[in-house]
């Protein structure tokens, strides 16, 4: 009838969304703002007209008002999830919330009960009778299902958008929000009162109507509706503590409903029996504090967003560990409790005998604990990789299995989380970390952004572990290289002085021999001397200085000069400088002629000779002894500790010639043959300045 405050409400609401749709389909921002939310306002002027044209005519069919509705949502659903879905050209596959949600078990179950709904209400009386049979409730339990998805669908676009876009999506939420506010009322008052109120049904179109300048205002400030929200990785929607209460009202009402429609004269015993089960069901699940830290960690890992930004606490994460400032131990400590927001901690690292001993305290006592202790500690870290809370395992302890962390630790002032620093499944070390003055506690995604964080952290501190073992090991090398070398000069100086002993009794008589045993010792006293510093200071040789290579040849060859054969010189107005130092190019030169003598026969040669290229002085010592072939040359010659003296060699001689050539820029260059002789090529950078 024409006087029916319902004809007016819903008519109000047709006029509101037809001038909604008349702007969307004339703006000049129309095509931007896409089809769902022109489909959704045409659903929703079809469906007031029809309910307004339904008061003065029985000719509208019931079901004709409940597709409209059923459209009406759908559409205005559809447009939601197209506001929170990724940008088209997004190229960020896995963030796309259209994919999560079409792999969500949420929405699969939720659209089977739905369809399931739909079909029922084909079959349903009209809405405003009374209920009396269970066929006749759960169309009403659908519609509500209804409203609270959209429900959730506007909590899901809100809670997940910036501040930003909270200016053009506040009024789109209270408008849409109202709409499904309103029709969950109305539809849960029917199921209570099992009749639909008639006054609440007459104001539902006032209702959609006042909303629709709220949809305009929002459609206006952002015509294009691209968001690109994040949201969960594996589940679209956060309200958990909604879906579970419902979840749960809904099964014990739809429990209760089929025990007393079906239960016969059982039906009043079973449904006391089910309506304490249920009650002590969930006392059991109220109190039971694993039962409920389970609960808590898995709907917050899939129905709550994360409590960080991953990618922003990472890039802190690695910055911090990469500084330079502090030490890498300390460095760890640092970035690990600056995730918890604490400021001191104390390091414990594996050395190499697989135990566990303090690295370093920051800004924190340190415990005097046992080495028994703390590989108790490690066993338990790679055994259960947790994050061992001291609040938590001083309140219960059995949490922790089998634990027991000595008084020492938990004496320790403000001592409050250890994590363990994990690297290919092995514990390296770990890491306390004090109390802090803002985190009062801890959740599940704080202890798993620990852990990842000391796996990450374990890789730095493995590395610097076998840095300060490849230190060590290069100090022990230098000194094992160092005393071969001194060594080797302490076995030339022996063998001078055994050439003495054994002329001594043969010549002992002549003024010459006794004048070169005098200037003999006194050089071997000289450079015994100076092997003698370079042991104190672990340093091979002394300062460079510029080189005469013609006089320092003559000084070698003139150490030489009682056996055979006499190595040569051949003489040349040449004059040339190298910046080196003077005993070790000495022992260079001394080395190889030495050797030469060695190879070869009393009546043969020896030449050395001295030329010059633009940039570089070639120094050539040839012998006509007994040479080497090409393999020797390739792969024993200057291989350390390789000799073919037996017991009276050192097999370092020739490695060391060739280290120091090599240190000065130069390079040792060998042509030999069996039979035919050896030539050593020594090139040696020339000095750019001669000494007056």
């Amino acid at each position: 009838m024409l006087d029916n405050v319902g004809f007016y409400s819903y008519l109000f609401a047709c006029v509101s969304y037809l001038l909604l749709g008349i702007v969307l389909l004339s703006s000049s921002k129309a095509d931007k703002s896409g089809l769902p939310v022109k489909a959704a306002t045409i659903a929703t002027f079809i469906w007031a007209a029809l309910i307004a044209f339904s008061y003065f005519s029985t000719e509208v069919p019931l079901q004709a008002i409940q597709i409209t509705e059923i459209l009406r949502d759908v559409a205005w659903c559809f447009f939601l999830l197209k506001i929170i879905s990724p940008n088209k050209n997004s190229t960020n596959i896995s963030s796309s919330i259209a994919t999560r949600l079409i792999n969500s078990p949420l929405l699969l179950i939720s659209i089977v009960f739905i369809l399931s709904c739909m079909i029922l209400l084909m079959s349903s009386s009209t809405l405003g009778e009374p209920s009396e049979n269970l066929k006749h409730d759960i169309p009403l339990i659908a519609w509500m299902v209804f409203s609270i998805i959209g429900l959730l669908l506007i909590e899901q676009l809100y809670r997940n958008s910036s501040k930003e876009q909270h200016w053009f999506l506040k009024h789109l939420c209270l408008g849409l929000g109202s709409i499904f506010a309103y029709d969950f009322f109305i539809y849960a008052d029917a199921l209570l009162f099992k009749h639909l109120d008639q006054q609440l049904w007459d104001a539902r179109g006032v209702i959609n109507g006042i909303a629709m300048p709220l949809i305009m205002i929002s459609l206006t400030r952002n015509p294009n509706w691209s968001l690109n929200l994040q949201v969960s990785r594996q589940v679209v929607f956060h309200t958990a503590t909604l879906t579970g209460a419902g979840f749960y009202l809904v099964l014990m009402s739809g429990a209760g409903y089929f025990i007393r429609y079906y239960g016969g004269t059982w039906g009043s015993v079973l449904q006391i029996t089910f309506l304490f089960g249920a009650g002590l069901l969930l006392f059991i699940l109220l109190f039971s504090d694993k039962i409920r830290s389970s609960v808590r960690v898995v709907l917050s890992k899939h129905f709550f967003s994360y409590k960080y930004d991953y990618r922003e606490e990472w890039q802190k994460f690695t910055h911090q560990l990469s500084e330079h400032e502090l030490e890498t131990p300390e460095r760890i400590c640092s970035a690990i409790g600056s995730l918890v927001q604490s400021k001191g901690g104390v390091i414990w690292g594996r050395n190499e005998h697989s135990t566990y001993h303090l690295l370093t305290n920051w800004d924190m006592a340190a415990p005097a604990i046992s080495a028994s202790h703390l590989l108790e500690i490690s066993e338990f870290f790679e055994r259960t990789e947790w994050v061992i809370d001291f609040d938590e395992y001083k309140l219960t302890p059995g949490i922790y299995d089998d634990l027991n962390l000595p008084t020492s630790l938990l004496d320790i002032p403000n001592a409050w989380l250890m994590v363990p620093l994990l690297f290919n499944a092995e514990v390296y070390g770990f890491v306390l970390v004090k109390h802090s003055d803002i985190q009062k506690n801890i959740n599940w995604e704080d202890r798993d952004l620990l852990k990842i964080a000391g796996k990450q952290a374990a890789s730095l501190l493995a590395q610097y572990q076998a840095s300060q073992a490849l230190i060590q090991a290069q100090q022990f090398e230098a000194f094992n290289r160092l005393s071969a070398y001194i060594v080797h000069d302490l076995k030339n100086i022996l063998a001078q002085q055994s050439l003495i002993v054994s002329n001594a009794e043969k010549h002992k008589h002549k003024p010459e021999f006794v004048d070169d045993v005098i200037l003999t010792v006194r050089n071997s006293v000289t450079r015994m001397t100076r092997l003698m510093e370079q042991m104190r200071n672990g340093m091979r040789g002394t300062t460079p200085v510029p080189i005469d290579i013609k006089q320092l040849l003559k000084t070698v060859i003139q150490r030489f000069s009682t056996r055979l054969p006499m190595p040569k010189l051949i003489d040349t107005e040449l004059q040339a400088f190298v910046f080196a130092d003077n005993e070790q190019l000495s022992n260079v030169f001394s080395h190889i002629i030495q050797n030469a003598l060695e190879a070869t026969e009393e009546h043969g040669s020896i030449e050395i000779n001295l030329c010059c290229s633009p940039s570089s002085a070639i120094i050539e010592i040839k012998d006509s002894g007994c040479g080497m072939d090409e393999n020797f040359i390739q792969h024993r010659l200057f291989k350390a500790f390789d000799s073919t003296k037996g017991l009276t060699g050192m097999g370092v001689g020739a490695f060391e010639s060739r280290e120091v050539v090599r240190s000065l820029g130069g390079d040792i260059q060998v042509t030999s043959s069996l039979g035919s002789g050896t030539t050593f090529h020594i090139t040696l950078p020339l000095h750019n300045q001669t000494p007056s």
